[in-house]
């Protein structure tokens, strides 16, 4: 036989006229597929809905992961630890004052007190210490965590609530309605928060105090307990701080006014309001969710940072900021009481902004891969 030249670029003439020839049906094509043929042969893709897809590609984002992980302990530590401890924020107890915390060797004074008092010392009993008042540091880093998780949470919400309404009105209406807002809003954001923060709890705290002592309940109980300045502070979030919020809203709903869904909503004769509620806030839930994760890193830090000037909490209430500012006047012999607290707050605040940048990837259809 002649062998074929592999280097010869002339086509193989007898396996194309082989291709071409029609194809002979056989027998055995005609026979009926079985169950496993037919399960094989069309494979149907599984529907996924838009927030079961968002957390598919959130889970691929481990940073995201672990600060969601992070989050969820904090938030166990927060409000199921005090449970563990036996102790409340304010529970002082007599003869063990300044107790060390389990890593440091307790001072001759400390344990010559213990036993003057008829304390029996345990290094077990108060794992980070007490204060000087006898207060258990790891009972009160917990309620510190709970406060400032709490006021962080329930100042975005109001953020949340007030720049979705505003931005969304502003954004479908247009015209002379959009531009006043949008002025009043770069007013509002020119205007320092903590010269409001401050004026509000001056003016209010006269009237808080009055109204708590001639009103009797749970409500002036709980006024009484958070006090003026924290007060002031939800105030402040509702009247500053939904001006980013707006903005986003706002551009947002630009863009979803033009779409053909809300087109035929109003030629159905929907009105404006239900437009905005069934139809352009619903399509902006992701941006709501992800700049409401931004904001309350933001919640907390201020929160934290009026409390480590005293215009915060008001004792023996007590929050991250609060607890960092009782550490720094006996930094040098108690470092820990400053360290601790910091630790926990920069952890918390860095969690929630990792988690929000991973859940703004997972959110925004233009990044799915």
């Amino acid at each position: 036989m002649k062998k074929k030249n592999i280097m010869t670029l002339h086509p193989d003439v007898d396996t194309i006229l082989k291709m071409n020839e029609p194809y002979i049906p056989r027998p055995e094509d005609y026979e009926r597929a079985d169950e496993h043929e037919k399960e094989g042969f069309i494979t149907k893709a599984k529907s996924v809905s838009y927030w079961a897809d968002a957390w598919r590609r959130l889970k691929k984002n481990k940073v995201a992961m672990i600060a969601l992980c992070v989050i969820i302990f904090l938030v166990l530590f927060a409000f199921v630890g005090p449970a563990f401890t036996g102790y409340s924020y304010s529970m002082q107890m007599r003869g063990e004052e300044n107790w060390p915390p389990v890593w440091e060797k307790p001072q001759e004074s400390v344990l010559r007190k213990a036993e003057t008092d008829g304390v029996t010392f345990d290094p077990w009993k108060h794992v980070l210490g007490t204060d000087n008042l006898g207060r258990d540091n790891l009972t009160r880093l917990m309620y510190g965590t709970r406060i400032s998780l709490c006021i962080g949470i329930a100042a975005t919400l109001i953020v949340v609530v007030i720049g979705s309404i505003v931005g969304s009105i502003a954004g479908y209406a247009g015209g002379a309605v959009d531009v006043i807002i949008m002025r009043v809003t770069e007013i509002i954001y020119s205007i320092p928060d903590v010269l409001i923060i401050l004026l509000l709890s001056t003016a209010i705290k006269a009237n808080l105090t009055e109204y708590i002592n001639s009103h009797t309940g749970w409500w002036p109980e709980f006024l009484n307990t958070m006090g003026g300045n924290l007060v002031g502070i939800f105030i402040t979030f509702g009247l500053i701080y939904w001006v980013s919020m707006s903005r986003i809203i706002r551009g947002q709903v630009l863009m979803l006014k033009q779409q053909e869904y809300v087109t035929a909503a109003r030629a159905l004769g929907a009105s404006s309001s239900r437009i905005i509620r069934r139809h352009l806030l619903p399509n902006c839930i992701g941006q709501l969710v992800v700049t409401a994760c931004l904001q309350i890193p933001s919640a907390i830090f201020l929160e934290s940072f009026l409390s480590f000037l005293g215009m915060g909490v008001s004792a023996p209430l007590t929050s991250l900021g609060s607890m960092a500012s009782d550490g720094l006047s006996g930094i040098y012999t108690y470092p820990y009481r400053l360290i601790v607290p910091a630790i926990v707050l920069s952890v918390l605040i860095l969690s929630f902004n990792l988690f929000g940048d991973g859940l703004r990837d997972a959110l925004d259809p233009r990044l799915k891969k």
